[in-house]
């Protein structure tokens, strides 16, 4: 029996955010360049989005770029941004054919013109698709949108729109750049760091954490079927015990 066979359909993570690690390494260890790496999993990302849907995942939140990542040699990051470019031209169309939709997340206002524009296209051309939806945390950060979500509090504050008791988790969620999205039930790291690396620490104080020794060029289909076996192991008692969760 594959894989696939085996995950319980009816009880899939609704979300699922994945750290992709390890493009370098892959690429060091076959006497490759980095950016060769990177290529190589913009092709994971196409295979992991596609398993996704055809499970029925609804959100697949991918962390593309950080804001750390700028500090990256300058032909690297110039490099990547191009390979951006080119991979979000390129996979629109099967994007439209697996009926998946594209956001993006993250302080977009740092990225390329060129960037801006194809995400922009893209976001637009997939707006009407309803089946899952690919998030790119791109030049993102969880120190960065917590720090921003407070100072638009404190704007309100100080405007005397908000009252600093009626500050609550709903308010600060509502001002994080992933607002409309629920948060991740599963996170998935590749590369085999065991660190989250400032990504949705806010979002994930409740997702069941998946670490694989795995490079993300090499994860494909069959890693994430095995990824979600594993949480769908997992007890999620949200605080709670398990004789609660089984009155």
């Amino acid at each position: 029996m594959s894989l696939i066979e085996k995950v319980d359909k009816e009880h899939l993570p609704q979300h699922v955010a994945i750290i992709m690690d390890g493009n370098g390494r892959w690429a060091k260890e076959k006497g490759k360049s980095r950016e060769f790496g990177h290529q190589e999993g913009v092709v994971s990302v196409r295979k992991t989005m596609e398993a996704a849907s055809t499970l029925g995942v609804k959100y697949l939140t991918v962390y593309t770029f950080s804001n750390e990542n700028w500090n990256r040699p300058e032909e690297e990051v110039v490099a990547l941004m191009e390979l951006l470019v080119t991979a979000i031209r390129r996979e629109t169309p099967d994007l439209m054919k697996n009926n998946i939709r594209l956001m993006a997340v993250g302080n977009l206002k740092r990225m390329p013109e060129s960037v801006v524009k194809a995400l922009n296209d893209c976001i637009k051309q997939t707006s009407s698709n309803t089946g899952t939806t690919l998030v790119l945390a791109l030049s993102y950060s969880s120190r960065w949108e917590i720090t921003e979500a407070v100072k638009q509090i404190a704007s309100d504050v100080y405007d005397k729109k908000l009252n600093p008791g009626d500050i609550t988790e709903d308010v600060i969620s509502a001002r994080l750049t992933t607002k409309d999205i629920p948060d991740p039930d599963l996170l998935i790291r590749t590369g085999g760091e065991k660190r989250i690396s400032n990504f949705l620490l806010w979002q994930i104080s409740y997702s069941e954490l998946y670490f694989t020794d795995t490079y993300w060029p090499d994860f494909r289909e069959e890693e994430l079927y095995g990824a979600i076996l594993y949480y769908q192991r997992r007890e999620r008692r949200f605080g709670k015990t398990s004789e609660q969760l089984n009155l």
